[in-house]
């Protein structure tokens, strides 16, 4: 479970994550983020998931919201205090193994944040 601080909660903080955010695509998620700049509000990073419809059923969709909530637990330490991630579960997570699923979102989360190199 997410500690409360940490959960996302209002539309408009996701909104503005996936709008403004970097995009990280995996083959089962899809990886927002938004790196906390200094006038941002502190406090604590914030997770936020998306987890529609064509994933599965209701079952389905809360068995894939529970294990991406328990990912993102584990790497919330690697966050910076004002950071915003908003995880999209695309259908093909349903199927995909936990440890696949946060192999998937540390890459992502990697990808997102590794400063542009040259050439970019």
């Amino acid at each position: 479970m997410l500690p409360a601080r940490n959960r996302m909660r209002r539309s408009t903080d996701f909104e503005a994550t996936v709008k403004s955010g970097i995009k990280a695509v995996q083959p089962d998620l899809v990886v927002h983020v938004r790196p906390g700049r200094p006038e941002d509000e502190g406090g604590a990073p914030r997770v936020g998931l998306i987890i529609s419809k064509p994933v599965g059923s209701a079952v389905e969709r809360h068995r894939v919201a529970r294990r991406l909530r328990h990912v993102a637990r584990t790497m919330l330490g690697d966050l910076h205090e004002s950071d915003r991630v908003v995880i999209r579960a695309l259908p093909s997570s349903r199927n995909a193994s936990s440890a696949r699923l946060e192999q998937q979102v540390r890459r992502g989360l990697r990808r997102a944040l590794r400063p542009a190199g040259p050439g970019r």
